[in-house]
């Protein structure tokens, strides 16, 4: 057996009295008190996650920003030092290896940020393309602790500790600085679909911040919170949304294709896809009858079957459940009404606009 991975938070989550479960191989927190108090606290004040499962890795060389735009879907040339992006990194037929965050650290300098549960899948694909390019690959991984900050008053909170002009910090951008008196890289992300921020720290120095920002009145979340908070915002998970099976296009994001950059991996395979459309789209529904919706229910048009729930959830914000589904591409109209299959029983539902939920940006 695999021995579970732990975070540098590990213990404090132990001692706050945690639910703690196995998600991809690592002990993580799902919930301190309740999801819906955790979810409510991001929404309307300010929560702090421990994400330390995310990976990360540095490509260093003179040839690192040909090879990350090699690797990835967008276009990361229009960044400049400081800046960072999302995007995709695809196989030779258009599928979903990874979604990741890419910051440019210096022209020679890039950070690659990957889901925990696709570190290894990732970190060899990579390294596997390095090729000809004069480039360095490190998993950094077990080195750099994530703790993200987030909900209205993540700024004002995260002020009171940092040296860092959180003012200056526009939406995927970052810069180096200290949190509570120890170096960090803040970054102004998130998966929540409000304001805030994640601190990339050393492993060692995680505790000591994590447990200054609940001193400060952050709220401890849990993936439980994390998970429902980036579903109303229409944040796609990997193994959820996305996948090998799925394409950019088929997920929604294909803003975040940029096929008039040049050659990338999988570049071909969605310039057809492209051409002739997609079979199937990812699209939002909310159920009619108030059955909650939940990963892998099936849907059908009449006796059709037409398509797989991806996420679901009764919405704490909206309090609707709220559900992610991979459908036929004929039935992907707003306003399409399917049926969603409850055990056993067909509960009907209606196509709407997504994201489910947006913040008040006044």
């Amino acid at each position: 057996m695999t021995t579970a991975k732990r975070t540098p938070l590990y213990d404090l989550h132990l001692a706050k009295q945690a639910k703690v479960i196995d998600f991809h191989g690592w002990e993580m927190p799902v919930q301190y008190q309740s999801i819906v108090q955790e979810h409510q606290s991001v929404r309307r004040d300010v929560g702090v996650f421990d994400v330390s499962h995310m990976g990360e890795f540095l490509v260093t060389g003179s040839d690192s920003k040909q090879f990350v735009q090699y690797l990835v879907t967008n276009d990361v040339e229009r960044l400049a030092d400081g800046q960072a992006l999302y995007t995709l990194l695809t196989d030779d037929n258009g599928g979903i290896i990874d979604d990741l965050l890419v910051y440019r650290l210096a022209e020679e300098r890039w950070l690659l940020v990957v889901n925990a549960g696709n570190i290894d899948v990732d970190y060899a694909w990579v390294t596997s393309h390095t090729g000809e390019f004069a480039v360095k690959v490190d998993n950094i991984s077990d080195d750099v602790a994530l703790i993200a900050l987030q909900g209205p008053r993540a700024q004002a909170l995260l002020a009171q500790n940092t040296d860092v002009a959180l003012d200056e910090l526009r939406p995927f951008t970052f810069a180096k600085g200290e949190v509570v008196g120890q170096p960090a890289l803040v970054s102004r992300t998130g998966y929540t679909g409000e304001d805030g921020f994640e601190l990339y720290v050393r492993a060692n120095d995680a505790a000591a911040i994590y447990e200054a920002l609940i001193q400060l009145g952050a709220v401890p979340c849990g993936l439980g919170a994390r998970d429902t908070l980036r579903l109303e915002a229409k944040l796609p998970l990997y193994g959820n949304e996305l996948s090998r099976e799925v394409t950019p296009y088929e997920a929604g994001l294909g803003m975040f294709v940029k096929l008039d950059k040049g050659d990338f991996i999988g570049r071909a395979a969605l310039v057809r896809q492209k051409e002739v459309g997609v079979s199937k789209k990812l699209v939002g529904i909310q159920t009619e009858d108030r059955a909650i919706p939940r990963t892998g229910y099936k849907v059908f048009v009449g006796d059709e079957e037409v398509g797989v729930v991806t996420s679901g959830t009764m919405s704490p914000t909206l309090q609707v459940p709220i559900g992610l589904v991979l459908v036929d591409a004929r039935y992907a109209a707003l306003d399409q009404m399917v049926d969603v299959e409850i055990r056993g029983r067909r509960h009907p539902a209606r196509v709407v606009k997504t994201p489910f939920y947006k913040r008040n940006r006044g």
